[in-house]
């Protein structure tokens, strides 16, 4: 069986190639190119990535060391589905971790990073629009992140960049029924206002507005 998301798959040909095999699913995991249940048959993604079986090997088995992929019985590696438990979970670590990242930011961000931070957002509008609906999920997990980085807190970016991969995946379901809530404004654009405005409380709500308001629906695809 072929890996579903063969787009963001690109043969590898440089040294520590279970590093960056490692890397590209991750990044993948994170940005919800891999949908929950998908299954990632050794040989023909080793294939896919024009490297031998034992790096692949070595970076799938990494990933589910690390409860972003999961192996059963016949030794078969998919990606997990999440409950309803752990997706509440995450979201409430997110938005404690996230919500401080966005009060430092609010105190701590240069103009020139809050104008990358809006860019993201202005990108990911644009996706939306044009019905690429894979970048803009990849966008919104670049946005989030970049919250953390211009908040200058590099423990907070790993940790949730970690939480990311576990629950990336589900983003894949982000558009199923169309568009997500039309707010005025944007929560993003809550966010960045904020932040531009030195309002550490005004940032960490909006940052908390976007994960229970944007990842609503997201709820009918977990199990129970």
């Amino acid at each position: 069986m072929e890996p579903t998301a063969s787009e963001w798959i690109k043969p590898i040909q440089r040294q520590s190639l279970s590093e960056r095999a490692y890397t590209s699913l991750r990044e993948a995991l994170m940005e919800g190119r891999m949908k929950p249940g998908d299954e990632l048959p050794l040989r023909p993604i080793s294939k896919s990535f024009g490297i031998s079986a034992t790096p692949m090997r070595e970076a799938l088995l990494r990933l589910v060391t690390e409860h972003a992929l999961e192996m059963d019985g016949r030794g078969r590696i998919s990606v997990p589905h999440l409950t309803r438990a752990t997706l509440i979970e995450v979201r409430k670590i997110r938005g404690f971790l996230e919500g401080n990242a966005a009060r430092q930011a609010a105190i701590a961000a240069s103009p020139e990073a809050v104008d990358a931070l809006e860019q993201l957002h202005v990108d990911l509008g644009a996706a939306q629009d044009e019905g690429d609906f894979s970048r803009a999920i990849g966008l919104n997990t670049k946005f989030h992140l970049k919250l953390c980085e211009i908040a200058g807190l590099p423990v907070t970016h790993e940790v949730v960049s970690n939480l990311w991969v576990r629950c990336g995946p589900l983003l894949s379901h982000l558009y199923d029924a169309g568009l997500p809530p039309n707010w005025d404004p944007h929560p993003h654009l809550r966010i960045v206002k904020a932040i531009r405005s030195k309002d550490p409380e005004g940032a960490y709500e909006a940052l908390n507005m976007d994960i229970e308001g944007g990842g609503a629906g997201l709820l009918a695809h977990v199990c129970d």
